[in-house]
């Protein structure tokens, strides 16, 4: 566990899209400070900003102006093969699409981040059935995607996003292709998480139970984030 005072804290963030005719200003200054074991959900009308800004704050893109730390370690200036390792070891993603590799297990599939990371084999088998048994799936271990239902495959990739003990998880609307009982079971999973492992969860959604179930609540209105 970290010991600074924030997970995440993100200073001034701007991310501009330039088509041939003019810049499209998507955000527009937002700040975000996460202390450990907090989660946040954050809220907007669709095509707000909101996944940009996730991807932004995970190091999966940059910002047009702006800055962010993970844990403490400043993602500006790190090279893409440097990010790619820091993202491996310390955030853990989780998108409305499962994007599990159809070839591989469940087993499988959550061993792979750990096999990246330079885990052995038998470690990494250990780790991932323990995962598999925190979201209720040891029995599915062997079952690939195609034959597990959708709210499975998102429990199998929320273990992926946990593999390698992330201090944060980030979720893009986790639960927006889900039934709503299936999703409901999802978010309890996540405040499982978030209360027995002290993971830090930041979520976009659209989901109104899953955000009141969150400690915070930001929306994004005009490119700007509030805090309610």
């Amino acid at each position: 566990m970290t010991t600074e005072p924030y997970i995440l804290s993100a200073k001034d963030i701007h991310r501009e899209f330039h088509t041939l005719n003019q810049n499209l200003p998507v955000l527009k200054g937002i700040n975000l400070d996460l202390k450990p074991n907090e989660t946040a959900a954050i809220t907007g009308a669709s095509g707000i900003g909101k996944s940009t800004l996730l991807h932004i704050l995970g190091g999966l893109d940059k910002p047009s102006k702006g800055e962010i730390s993970i844990c403490g370690v400043r993602l500006n200036g790190k090279s893409e093969e440097s990010l790619a390792k820091f993202r491996n070891k310390k955030v853990g993603f989780v998108f409305q699409f499962h994007y599990l590799l159809e070839d591989f297990s469940a087993l499988e599939n959550i061993m792979i981040p750990m096999m990246v990371a330079g885990a052995k084999k038998s470690e990494s088998v250990e780790n991932a059935e323990h995962l598999l048994e925190l979201v209720g799936l040891k029995d599915r271990r062997d079952h690939r995607p195609a034959e597990l239902s959708g709210g499975e495959q998102q429990r199998v990739a929320v273990a992926r996003a946990l593999s390698n003990s992330p201090e944060l998880v980030i979720a893009d609307e986790p639960s927006g292709n889900l039934d709503r009982a299936t999703g409901q079971n999802l978010h309890e999973l996540m405040m499982k998480l978030n209360d027995e492992k002290k993971i830090t969860f930041l979520i976009a959604t659209h989901n109104m139970e899953l955000s009141s179930q969150c400690k915070r609540h930001f929306e994004i209105v005009d490119g700007v984030l509030h805090e309610s």
